[in-house]
């Protein structure tokens, strides 16, 4: 039965038949799931929608330079096993999924009027 438009799953094997699912130099292994999710956290910081409008409205600029120090502040961050982070900088305040490596939303200092934050587990002071 499909429900708008999209079909339940019934078991069948996903991907296309005969696709290579080996990665590259790992002598015929599956690629794992952990290490897929590493290699797209590799990959740079991607903005959510609900992030790049909020930047975009509240007129936030983002150069090279700030994208390498808000990578820089995630990797810590990180390290640290943070999952939900505020980054604190100059320029304003980014939460970032860390998992995903994903900003979820943004503000300007001029935003933060309230100073709460909600839903975080670490900060970081750029």
């Amino acid at each position: 039965m499909d429900v708008n438009g999209i079909r339940p799953y019934e078991g069948r094997q996903s991907g296309i038949p005969g696709q290579n699912t080996m990665t590259p130099g790992t002598g015929g292994k599956k690629a794992g799931f952990a290490q897929l999710l590493q290699e797209k956290a590799e990959a740079g910081l991607n903005f959510s929608k609900h992030a790049a409008k909020r930047m975009n409205e509240r007129g936030i600029p983002i150069d090279n330079q700030l994208m390498s120090e808000l990578e820089h502040a995630v990797e810590g961050a990180r390290k640290k096993g943070a999952r939900d982070v505020a980054i604190i900088g100059a320029q304003g305040v980014f939460i970032v999924n860390v998992p995903n490596n994903t900003v979820v939303t943004t503000m300007s200092q001029n935003d933060m009027k309230e100073r709460i934050f909600t839903n975080i587990d670490s900060a970081v002071l750029m």
